[in-house]
């Protein structure tokens, strides 16, 4: 009862059955879904840099920017979570999944071809900037 209490939707006491665990999982993603249907992605609009998620779209300006899958999925990461410094790992893990880890170099490489681009001088980047030994930022203005 506690754990409802301090914010569980649901609990199973032990002993427990397969059939009703599965039963209660295909409730709990069912709720997980319907909350997620009608929610809006968001659209960022920082300087000439407009990011469309639920459209998938890329603009500078008045040109649409093409980036490749791994660019656009690192792209949305960062502006779900704009304006927040993103550590390596974080990035790795949303981005190329739980098993990536040590592999800031993949971060690196890709923030460079967002960068080259999305930025007008990607030697100095307006939009992505880097946070020294933790991560990257987007800028939202």
């Amino acid at each position: 009862m506690a754990a409802l209490e301090a914010g569980a939707d649901d609990y199973l006491t032990k002993p427990f059955g397969v059939g009703e665990l599965m039963a209660r999982l295909r409730v709990a993603l069912g709720h997980g879904s319907a909350a997620g249907a009608g929610a809006e992605e968001p659209v960022l609009a920082s300087g000439d840099l407009r990011v469309d998620l639920a459209r998938r779209q890329v603009f500078v300006g008045e040109r649409e920017v093409r980036l490749t899958p791994i660019e656009y999925k690192l792209l949305a990461v960062l502006v779900k979570h704009a304006g927040k410094v993103l550590t390596h790992r974080q990035l790795l893990h949303q981005v190329w999944g739980p098993e990536y880890g040590d592999e800031n170099h993949y971060v690196r490489v890709y923030v460079a071809q967002l960068r080259h681009k999305l930025e007008h001088d990607p030697a100095r980047p307006h939009y992505l900037r880097t946070e020294p030994g933790v991560g990257y930022r987007l800028v939202s203005e």
